[in-house]
């Protein structure tokens, strides 16, 4: 060693040994731990995906009920745009009665649907014709793809939609590379030409200008560190960005970038990747943006904020453009395609936006059917898709209904609290439900968890428990309608009356119910027996069911949901459905996990069920709920019936259609009266649900296995139609006497008049 080595090494010897000291004792071991948080989270990024829920795809046919409302509605609400052409996907045009309709296409726990274009023609309440837009070759039945309406997270409210590179659209790729990182390729997560060259532009420029980070540091930023400026959170920019560089293929490292990119925020929910941000800002997939629409999302990684276009129209408009212009100066696009996407408009979608928990009351409803089979940290990290029943549009329009009855109600109504279920009669899907007054209220679900009085809701099924022995009751069957008084276990002595405070003597079993006559029902109930109908309520799951008398007429405790439980029997025509409000999980890639389907099996006591359902029908024809009928809605030939609790605490309505039912409650949370009758609140509501919501009338004659038969309601005996007083009501086919009592005295006193003389015979009297 010279002497100029040994003078330099004296001077640098100490400094050497505490820099390599420094490095084995601190930079080593801090690299080490740097190291494993890298892969640790690089690892995690597949599996930290929420959870999202979605809506039933709207189904289209012909003859499918819809009105042109309804399926606005619908396409709003999944996010599609009416662009006036309906032809990029996700996207739809109308022309008078006549829609197209460019869907966006799904995969579901049923298989699913590609996307395509269809023309679909209204009339009449339902869809008349459905086609190919293009070719006009009619199609017998298509799906839209449903709506997102929640999405299941952890702690960190982000909204992310994970994307396979293979998946995303070339010029996204590309051109996000030459905007932000052209050297991405080749250098090893740090970019010193580039930090050399926004150094010196900055210098010039007096501020800064440009910056020199690659892809891979901002990468690093957004899954490591926070936006502080200063030198140690540089230094562990740097060091990350090479361990990442070391450990994962530029694929690997862009594909990161492109699901983790920030680019806006929703309230508190944060906007992450591309492919969200292309859904919260054109409500559409990320494979079907046009290029203007990837060079403002390209530009809006320089700053989310900045260049928000619902707020900054102006500069998220300049900015797009000068990414074309980018584009165009590294040959992605022509100078054509260039100048077209310059020309072209923000179109940012107005109604578009990431899903958030909007129902909060039927998400509930899905979190407790799915409980069993998923946890909740499943749920926050597993990559699923939970398909739902939810029509988004019964879903509004029963929220607009309460809202409007309430409102209604004047100052009456600002203690008024509400809650409604709508199912699908024929599969038991809950197609809707309102917990709160309070459209989205996260708070106390009245429609799950207040079990309050059904009123006189119980009644069709005291009603039912009778007509299944057809030999001893009709609905012609007269009933006592007379004052009773019971002695209670306790000693008290009851004493029901009816809601007008009088006695109707004997009336047809029909009027009864139509009417809501409670003494005639305690009379029946009493004569059935109380435990028989105590037992076909628990027969259904309910428990708790009060065993004396005054169950008969409503003091039985049930929530909204236990009600349409008990009332989808009668819709389904005699098939316990259970109500299902979920109908299959995906995995994300694609495997259903789990299928929630019912088996119909076969119904029971069904001509009873008609009975009560026609009888129903007469509720709505000329009883408590004759406004119905006497409504425009008289068409649905709705059955359905009206419940009020003692003292006006509870209103209740229960109807349904042929293909819809709905139930609605109004109370107030403290249990003090409310001035309402059934027929003066929840059946408010369930009409202006029905005034929107498409349905099919239910038949207006008696259903399979019964007959019309004369009936003289005095004695609930067949007789003939030219007596006096004979009324014709279903029955069970051949469950009558052929042999019909016939009007023998009144044909008497016909015959001698009422002066005693006789009259000449009529020809009928004599055969």
């Amino acid at each position: 060693m010279g002497a100029f080595a040994r003078h330099s090494w004296r001077w640098l010897r100490i400094p050497f040994w505490v820099a390599l000291g420094l490095g084995l004792g601190f930079v080593l071991p801090y690299t080490l731990i740097l190291n494993k948080r890298v892969q640790d989270r690089f690892n995690d990024l597949v599996f930290a995906v929420p959870t999202r829920v979605y809506a039933r795809p709207l189904t289209l046919a012909p003859g499918v009920p819809m009105s042109p409302s309804a399926l606005e509605l619908e396409l709003t609400f999944a996010g599609y745009s009416h662009d006036g052409a309906g032809k990029v996907p996700g996207t739809w045009t109308r022309n008078g009665s006549r829609y197209v309709i460019s869907s966006r296409g799904y995969a579901g726990p049923d298989g699913g649907e590609l996307p395509k274009r269809i023309r679909v023609t209204l009339g009449l309440g339902q869809v008349e014709s459905l086609a190919e837009a293009g070719s006009g070759e009619a199609i017998k039945l298509a799906h839209l793809d449903p709506a997102r309406i929640a999405t299941v997270y952890g702690a960190q409210q982000e909204e992310r939609r994970i994307v396979r590179l293979a998946d995303v659209p070339p010029l996204l790729v590309t051109g996000l590379q030459a905007v932000e990182d052209r050297d991405f390729k080749h250098h090893i997560g740090l970019d010193f030409s580039a930090i050399l060259r926004a150094a010196f532009a900055n210098l010039r420029a007096g501020h800064t200008v440009q910056g020199g980070s690659t892809l891979t540091q901002q990468l690093v930023r957004n899954l490591f560190l926070d936006r502080s400026q200063n030198l140690v959170r540089k230094f562990n920019e740097a060091l990350l960005s090479l361990l990442i560089e070391a450990h994962y293929s530029k694929d690997r490292i862009l594909e990161a970038y492109i699901n983790e990119v920030f680019l806006g925020q929703q309230g508190n929910q944060a906007v992450h990747g591309f492919a969200a941000g292309a859904e919260f800002y054109f409500g559409r997939r990320l494979e079907d943006l046009r290029p203007q629409e990837i060079a403002l999302l390209v530009g809006m990684v320089k700053g989310p904020s900045y260049y928000d276009p619902r707020r900054y129209p102006k500069r998220a408009l300049s900015r797009r453009n000068l990414v074309l212009k980018e584009f165009f100066d590294t040959g992605l696009l022509d100078a054509g395609q260039v100048n077209a996407a310059q020309a072209a408009p923000l179109d940012i979608a107005p109604n578009a936006q990431l899903p958030h928990n909007r129902f909060p009351a039927f998400m509930q409803l899905v979190r407790a059917q799915i409980t069993n089979d998923f946890d909740d940290d499943m749920l926050r990290k597993g990559n699923l898709s939970i398909f739902t029943t939810l029509d988004p549009a019964a879903q509004l329009y029963a929220e607009q209904a309460i809202t409007t009855a309430i409102k209604n109600m004047g100052k009456r109504g600002d203690k008024v609290q509400a809650a409604g279920v709508v199912t699908d009669t024929d599969t038991g899907s809950v197609l809707a439900v309102v917990g709160s007054k309070t459209p989205g209220d996260p708070g106390f679900n009245r429609a799950l968890d207040a079990r309050r009085p059904i009123g006189s809701l119980v009644k069709p099924f005291v009603y039912l428990v009778a007509l299944t022995d057809p030999a001893q009751w009709t609905l012609g069957t007269p009933l006592d309608d007379s004052p009773i008084m019971l002695r209670q276990p306790n000693g008290k002595t009851w004493m029901p009356q009816n809601d007008d405070n009088q006695s109707h003597g004997f009336v047809p079993m029909v009027d009864a119910l139509a009417h809501s006559w409670n003494l005639a029902t305690i009379h029946l109930g009493l004569a059935v027996g109380v435990q028989r109908v105590k037992a076909f309520l628990e027969s259904f799951g309910f428990t708790d069911i009060n065993p004396s008398p005054s169950m008969l007429i409503g003091a039985v405790d049930m929530s909204p949901f236990q009600v349409a439980q008990l009332y989808e029997y009668l819709a389904a025509d005699g098939h316990a459905l259970p109500l299902l409000a979920v109908r299959g999980v995906v995995d994300g890639t694609g495997h259903t996990v789990k299928r929630y389907e019912v088996e119909g099996g076969k119904g029971e006591y069904q001509e009873a069920v008609r009975l009560v359902t026609w009888a129903m029908q007469q509720v709505a024809e000329y009883g408590t709920a004759h406004s119905l009928g006497d409504s425009s809605l008289a068409w649905l030939n709705a059955a359905g019936k009206t419940g009020t609790s003692n003292d006006m605490r509870d209103s209740w309505f229960a109807g349904f259609t042929a293909d819809r039912l709905a139930v609605f409650w109004m109370g107030r949370d403290d249990n003090k009266p409310t001035g309402l009758f059934g027929a003066t609140g929840g059946l408010r509501a369930w009409q202006d649900l029905f005034r929107h919501l498409p349905t099919r009338p239910l038949p207006a004659q008696p259903g399979e296995g019964l007959e019309m038969a004369w009936i003289d309601p005095t004695n609930g005996k067949p007789t003939q139609p030219e007596c006096e007083g004979a009324r014709q009501f279903p029955v069970v086919a051949g469950s009558l006497p052929a042999d019909t009592e016939g009007c023998f005295w009144q044909r008497v006193g016909d015959f001698f008049g009422s002066d005693g003389s006789t009259p000449a015979p009529a020809a009928s009297t004599l055969q």
